[in-house]
């Protein structure tokens, strides 16, 4: 393990062969909960105060959300082992070789508009606290995800699990202390017109829902190098419980600071609650907070140079060489650290924002995705040909764009995009957002209706053919060229 730790990781979007498969599914919990436990996290429980939701309501608003969307994330999660491959190569077999550009239009979008938002938040806050320069911290923030995601899978399990057990104990002692009545909230303006308001309630849900189930277009990409074995069960359990506990616990956190204390920052509230209570408590906890974000904008960086990587290879074969690996995530960052330099505007409300946006993107993917793998073709793929593009699969897989757009267009006019545009069948429901919804339900129904001829027997041979492929690579290499 220490060898591998001191080369850039080789692999990318090519298959995983049993002879490098390493890790422990217990490791998936620490994982993912690390990856919600920092103040981004809070900031989503500011959504449900801001729009005059009240404590209470805005907990059990968020709970409910990230309970729900957290299922799609870890239903997703057990492919990664299972195939061996990355959440969107995987999506080739819905969607088609060149067709599954489609989603990842949607999944790029999520991984760059994380960092966009990611990286505004910290130099915004960081320049309020201790008087950082903001540009100075959006080019340092870009160059060290950058460099944990060239070094890739392994260094960032080694940065998520370092930054949990030192990230732990300090948002446990200001969480105790918040609820044995040792930090003392003040009464912000306004406060007391807090309440309760459907339309608030269903911000709140959808931004918690959207928050973890914007992880399913990647989750698989880093339980793909587990063993073949592991158990479905045991994979799908660890990651619900990491991604549901930190996010539920830290969302309430905000929803608190934001009603309490009238919080519109995520790292100067956590300084005031935390130093209020012990001296530098607050700076601990703020330092740990961006850390763990790093290597959260780090995991983002490195599966969009997955899905970058993906649509590329779609398009035009090319070889996933170290190389392609460096120049893509490169060329990300410059991307995200140009769009947050550029940024203006009140950043909870582009938060929310994002948030929709990246959920509308996702949901009818991820209907189409688990509508297939746990009920059309129950988990059995020829996996080879998900790596070519005159394999079974075909080019463009009408079903999946079918019911992809189907349940995109099913749902626009439920569209509630905070500041920017409310759809006519939102407007008529008073400002709900069900929007979300409805993708997920058609997008799985159209899917389930246009494939009532499928057999999945039909593709016995393929996957019989390709399961002995594999099994003659005897440790080499399963590229798509």
């Amino acid at each position: 393990m220490a060898r591998k730790l001191t080369r850039i990781e080789a692999r990318s979007i090519d298959y995983i062969p049993e002879s490098e498969r390493h890790g422990k599914v217990s490791d998936q919990g620490p994982f993912w909960f690390l990856g919600n436990f920092h103040f981004f996290t809070i900031a989503v429980g500011f959504v449900g105060p801001s729009l005059h939701l009240s404590l209470g309501w805005t907990a059990l608003a968020a709970t409910t959300g990230i309970l729900f969307g957290t299922i799609f994330q870890a239903f997703h999660a057990s492919q990664g082992a299972e195939l061996g491959l990355p959440q969107m190569i995987q999506s080739r077999a819905q969607f088609g070789y060149r067709g599954v550009v489609v989603p990842l239009i949607g999944a790029v979008f999520t991984f760059v508009g994380f960092n966009v938002i990611n990286t505004i938040l910290v130099a915004e806050g960081l320049n309020h606290l201790w008087g950082w320069n903001e540009d100075g911290v959006i080019v340092g923030l870009a160059v060290l995800a950058a460099a944990l995601a060239i070094w890739g899978h392994d260094w960032l399990h080694l940065a998520f699990k370092s930054m949990f057990w030192l990230s732990l104990p300090l948002f446990t002692a200001l969480s105790v202390a918040i609820a044995l009545g040792f930090v003392h909230g003040t009464s912000p303006p306004g406060a007391g017109a807090a309440g309760f308001n459907w339309p608030a309630f269903a911000a709140q849900f959808a931004a918690a829902a959207s928050y973890n189930m914007t992880y399913a277009p990647y989750v698989s990409d880093y339980s793909r190098y587990l063993p073949r074995t592991v158990s479905r069960a045991a994979i799908i359990m660890n990651v619900f419980l990491g991604a549901s506990l930190s996010a539920i616990w830290l969302i309430c956190l905000g929803a608190w600071l934001a009603s309490r204390m009238g919080a519109t920052d995520g790292l100067t509230s956590l300084s005031l609650a935390g130093n209020g209570l012990v001296p530098h408590l607050g700076d601990g906890l703020v330092v740990c907070s961006v850390a763990a974000l790093q290597a959260t904008m780090g995991m983002n960086a490195y599966s969009g140079m997955l899905s970058v990587v993906t649509g590329l290879d779609s398009i035009r074969q090319v070889q996933p060489t170290r190389r392609i690996r460096v120049v893509t995530i490169v060329v990300l960052a410059a991307l995200w650290t140009a769009m947050s330099a550029s940024a203006q505007g009140d950043a909870i409300e582009t938060l929310s924002a994002t948030l929709v946006v990246m959920l509308y993107l996702l949901c009818p993917w991820t209907a189409v995705n688990l509508m297939d793998y746990f009920f059309l073709r129950k988990g059995r793929y020829a996996i080879t040909d998900l790596a070519r593009p005159d394999g079974i699969y075909g080019a463009f897989g009408v079903r999946g764009l079918v019911g992809y757009f189907a349940g995109f267009a099913a749902s626009a006019p439920f569209f509630v995009i905070p500041g920017i545009w409310t759809g006519p069948a939102a407007k008529a429901l008073g400002g709900i957002d069900l929007a979300w919804l409805v993708g997920l339900v058609v997008a799985a129904a159209a899917y389930l209706f246009v494939s009532r001829g499928f057999s999945a027997a039909s593709e016995d041979e393929a996957i019989a053919a390709s399961e002995a492929e594999l099994d003659a690579l005897a440790g080499g290499s399963l590229t798509t060229s």
